[in-house]
C-alpha cells in the first residue's frame, strides 16, 4: 500500500512539469545571468578550485570558511548518487539517461549559484549565536511575511526528506556494498555507522566541518582515480560510449541482454531526477550549509555553488557512467550500486570492487553528517533550536534501520521527499531572481569583470 501510494506521488512530483520546473529555472537563471557558468567559468574557478588550499579569511562574518562550507554541500552532493543513482539512471533510462544528467547540471550550476546568493543575502543569527539560512529563511525574508507558510513547507520537508536521501538510501547503500565485498551482515554495518556518524554530529556544524574538510578532498580523489584507470584500460570503448549517450538520448534503446530497454521519456526523467539527486540544484539543501561561510559577498560564495555541481556531476558521474558503459556491464539487468561494482570489477578485476565499496563507505558517511545538519535546521526553522540535539538523537537509529530496510522502497520515497521539497525552494528562486541578477551585476562590477 506503501509503495502504491509513494508510486502515485512521485509520479506527480517526477512528472513533465517538475523536470520543466526543475530544468526551466536553471534556463531562466543562465539567460538572465549571461550564462554565467560559461562566461564566467575560469573566474569561478580561480576563486573556488585554485584556492581551496587558502587559509586567508576574507571575511568576519560566518561561522566556518568557505571551503569548510563547501566540504559540507560536497559531503551532502558526492553521495551514493554518484555511484547507485548514477547505475539506476542507466540501468532504467538507458544510456541516453546520462546526457540529461550532462544538461540538469549545466542548467543546475546556475540554480545552485542562485541558491547559495540568496542564503547568504538572507541569513541572520539564531538564538545561540550562530549563523542560519536557506530556503526558509529567503523566503520569509525576501518574499514577505505572509509567505511563511511555504516555508514551513519546505522545513517540513526538508526535515522528512532528510530521513530519506541523507539518512536511510546512504547507510542502506552502506550495508549492500560492504555485504556483498567483505560479507559484513547488513545490522553490523548498519550499528557501526550509526555510532562513528553520532561522534561526529553531536558536535554540531563546526564539528561536521572539520570532518568533512578532511574527508571530502581524500575520498573524491581516491575514488576518481579508481575511475580513471578504468577508463583509460577502456579507452578504444570511449567513442563507442558517447555515441551510445547523445543517440539514446533522443531515440528508444530497444533491450539488450538483461536491459528492459528504454524510452527518450524514460531516459530525460531518470537522466534528470538522478542528477538531481545526486547534485541536489534545486533541493535547497546545499545552501543550509553556504549559509554559515565566512565571506564578504554572497556572490563569491555563489560561485562555489557552480563548482558544487560542477565537480559532482560533470565530473564523477561522467566518470562512474563511462566506466558501466564501457566496460559493457550496463545492459546486464543489474541496478544500483551492484551495477556499479560490476562495472568495476569488469575493468579492475580485484580491487575494482573494494575500491567502490570503500568509495560508498565514505561518500554515504560524509553524506549522512551534512543532511544531520540540513534537516535539523529545517526543524528548527519549526520547532526553535531547543530542538536540535533531539533531532541528532532520532537521526542515529534510522541509520541502523535504513540499513536493513528494502533498497527499492526506502529509494522511491527519497525520490517523492526530494521533488516535494524542491517546490517551494524553486518558487522562491524564481520570485526573487531579480535579487540575485543585482547582486550579481553588482559584484561582477567590482571585479572590473
Amino acid at each position: 500500500m506503501i509503495e502504491s501510494i509513494n508510486g502515485t506521488i512521485n509520479g506527480i512530483v517526477w512528472g513533465p512539469y517538475m523536470l520543466v520546473l526543475l530544468v526551466g529555472t536553471g534556463v531562466y537563471y543562465s539567460f538572465r545571468t549571461n550564462f554565467l557558468q560559461v562566461g564566467k567559468f575560469g573566474f569561478a574557478m580561480k576563486e573556488t578550485l585554485f584556492k581551496i588550499f587558502d587559509k586567508t579569511e576574507i571575511a568576519e562574518d560566518g561561522d566556518i570558511t568557505p571551503f569548510q562550507a563547501l566540504s559540507t554541500a560536497l559531503a551532502a552532493t558526492i553521495g551514493t548518487g554518484n555511484i547507485a543513482g548514477v547505475a539506476t539512471a542507466i540501468a532504467i533510462g538507458g544510456p541516453g539517461a546520462v546526457f540529461w544528467m550532462w544538461v540538469s547540471a549545466f542548467f543546475g550550476m546556475m540554480t545552485k549559484f542562485a541558491e547559495v546568493v540568496l542564503a547568504i543575502r538572507y541569513r541572520e543569527k539564531n538564538a545561540e549565536g550562530n549563523w542560519v539560512g536557506g530556503p526558509m529563511y529567503y523566503i520569509v525574508d525576501g518574499m514577505g511575511a505572509n509567505w511563511k507558510w511555504l516555508a514551513w513547507i519546505f522545513s517540513l520537508f526538508g526535515a522528512l526528506a532528510a530521513f530519506g536521501i541523507g539518512n536511510m538510501v546512504q547507510a542502506n547503500s552502506v550495508a549492500d556494498a560492504l555485504n556483498t565485498s567483505f560479507g559484513i551482515p547488513h545490522v553490523v554495518s548498519g550499528v557501526v555507522l550509526a555510532i562513528a556518524a553520532g561522534a561526529v554530529i553531536l558536535g554540531g556544524l563546526k564539528r561536521i566541518a572539520k570532518v568533512t574538510e578532511k574527508i571530502v578532498p581524500f575520498m573524491a580523489v581516491f575514488y576518481m582515480i579508481g575511475a580513471i584507470v578504468i577508463v583509460i584500460l577502456n579507452l578504444v570503448h570511449i567513442p563507442e560510449a558517447f555515441a551510445l549517450i547523445f543517440r539514446h538520448a533522443f531515440t528508444a534503446k530497444a533491450g539488450v541482454g538483461g536491459f528492459a530497454g528504454a524510452t527518450v521519456m524514460m531516459a530525460m526523467r531518470f537522466g534528470v531526477a538522478r542528477g538531481v539527486f545526486s547534485n541536489e540544484a534545486g533541493l535547497g539543501s546545499a545552501p543550509i550549509a553556504h549559509a554559515a561561510a565566512r565571506t564578504d559577498h554572497p556572490v563569491r560564495q555563489g560561485l562555489w555553488g557552480v563548482f558544487e555541481v560542477f565537480a559532482d556531476t560533470i565530473v564523477i558521474c561522467t566518470l562512474t557512467a563511462l566506466t558501466i558503459i564501457t566496460s559493457g556491464v550496463w545492459s546486464s539487468g543489474v541496478t544500483g550500486a551492484a551495477l556499479t561494482t560490476a562495472a568495476f570489477n569488469e575493468g579492475l578485476p580485484g580491487p575494482g570492487g573494494i575500491i567502490v565499496a570503500i568509495g560508498i563507505l565514505f561518500f554515504a558517511f560524509s553524506t549522512l553528517l551534512s543532511w544531520a545538519y540540513y534537516g535539523e535546521k529545517c526543524a528548527e526553522f519549526i520547532l526553535g533550536s531547543g530542538f536540535n540535539k533531539i533531532y541528532r538523537i532520532i537521526w542515529l537509529p534510522l541509520i541502523v534501520l535504513g540499513s536493513v530496510g528494502s533498497l527499492t522502497l526506502i529509494w522511491d520515497i527519497a525520490d517523492t521527499l526530494n521533488g516535494l521539497m524542491a517546490i517551494p525552494n524553486l518558487v522562491a528562486l524564481l520570485a526573487l531572481s531579480g535579487v540575485v541578477v543585482n547582486l550579481t551585476k553588482e559584484f561582477f562590477e567590482k571585479q572590473n569583470l
